[in-house]
């Protein structure tokens, strides 16, 4: 926790930024810096500053100090697919190093970083380079955001395992609400607190507009 996190979900489109910055604020309530990081980004749109990600936009937004962007997304990239069909179009190579400089700098500016992965846990960074590597080469924890809906359970069990059995640290689960909850919510966060390894830091409400900074209410970061 000293040095950061690295925030993975059981799929795609969980709410993981929206966490990695709640808990960007979360961490900060104890008065110390800590700052976002988005390494690789698909479904960049291009502007008049170069490539921009709406993820890493927001990550970086919700950092204290403000790092350069460059730092937050080192590898940007302009379809909206994922990373390895991406880079691969683009022609652009993924590799370890220049996220490695990129997250040093970002350290060294705050001390902690919240670094968000792509898609869910084997979703590969291209290159042959799996989150894995990457979170092993950081040598971060990893929270795990859970979309609560259904087949959550599933999901959710077969990440953790995933996690471990890399050879990484889970460290938590946080649930993000990404639809209403319906009759079996209650039960749902039951059973996940019941049968995942690791603690839950929260659940986020469904509000997918919502401020991060209101959000940080509900997380409790051990």
């Amino acid at each position: 926790m000293n040095r950061g996190l690295f925030v993975t979900g059981t799929d795609t489109g969980v709410g993981k930024s929206l966490v990695s910055a709640a808990l960007l604020h979360a961490l900060r309530g104890d008065g110390r810096p800590a700052v976002g990081m988005k390494p690789v980004a698909s479904g960049c749109e291009r502007g008049p500053e170069g490539l921009r990600n709406a993820d890493a936009l927001q990550l970086q937004a919700a950092s204290e100090p403000r790092p350069p962007y460059e730092w937050v997304n080192p590898v940007a990239l302009a379809d909206p697919t994922a990373p390895q069909i991406a880079a691969a179009r683009a022609g652009v190579p993924v590799s370890l190093a220049p996220i490695l400089e990129a997250h040093r700098q970002l350290e060294a500016l705050a001390g902690r970083v919240v670094v968000e992965g792509v898609g869910g846990w084997l979703s590969g960074l291209g290159g042959g380079l799996e989150q894995a590597d990457l979170v092993q080469a950081l040598d971060l924890p990893v929270v795990l955001v859970v979309g609560l809906r259904l087949g959550c359970l599933n999901h959710a069990r077969l990440t953790a395992r995933a996690v471990t059995g890399d050879g990484c640290r889970l460290l938590a689960w946080i649930g993000s609400r990404v639809d209403p909850p319906g009759d079996d919510a209650e039960e749902y966060l039951r059973l996940l607190v019941e049968t995942l390894p690791v603690p839950c830091w929260g659940v986020l409400p469904h509000a997918p507009e919502a401020d991060p900074a209101e959000l940080a209410r509900f997380l409790t970061v051990a």
